[in-house]
């Protein structure tokens, strides 16, 4: 059987809210070494912040770094359950373009897996790098 999602996911997440500053929000990929954030309200994932979605949703139109993280989210991110496949994950993370995928389970984000966590599995690395390169390839993904 294939392992799933909820034996290599992440549990350890760092989120923003909504209303948050997308400095804050840089801030805090900053400090976890991460280019990626969910945005969480009332525990719920509404959207995933990419540090390409503040350079170019804002920076780049001259936008202060006060506004709020909701105007620069992608809105809607594609999720993943706990108990799905971690090939399926990582058929997902490439046809979406995207290198880590929110964790939900009951409506509540409960983990992330990023590319790099199945790469680590062995089993996967093939995949992860399929997967990564075919990110690679499109550089207009927004949910990266």
């Amino acid at each position: 059987m294939a392992q799933q999602i909820r034996e290599i996911m992440s549990t350890d997440i760092v989120s923003v809210s909504p209303e948050q500053s997308i400095q804050e929000a840089a801030s805090l990929m900053k400090q976890n070494d991460v280019g990626s954030l969910p945005v969480v309200e009332n525990g719920q994932v509404i959207g995933i912040i990419t540090d390409r979605d503040i350079a170019l949703r804002s920076t780049s139109e001259g936008k202060e770094t006060t506004i709020p993280v909701r105007e620069c989210m992608t809105e809607n991110p594609t999720v993943a359950s706990p108990s799905m496949d971690v090939h399926e994950a990582a058929r997902i993370m490439a046809e979406k373009q995207i290198r880590r995928l929110p964790v939900v389970e009951n409506g509540q984000l409960i983990g992330m897996v990023a590319i790099g966590d199945l790469a680590t599995e062995e089993i996967y690395q093939n995949e992860a790098g399929e997967a990564l390169s075919q990110i690679s390839e499109n550089t207009d993904h927004t949910n990266a």
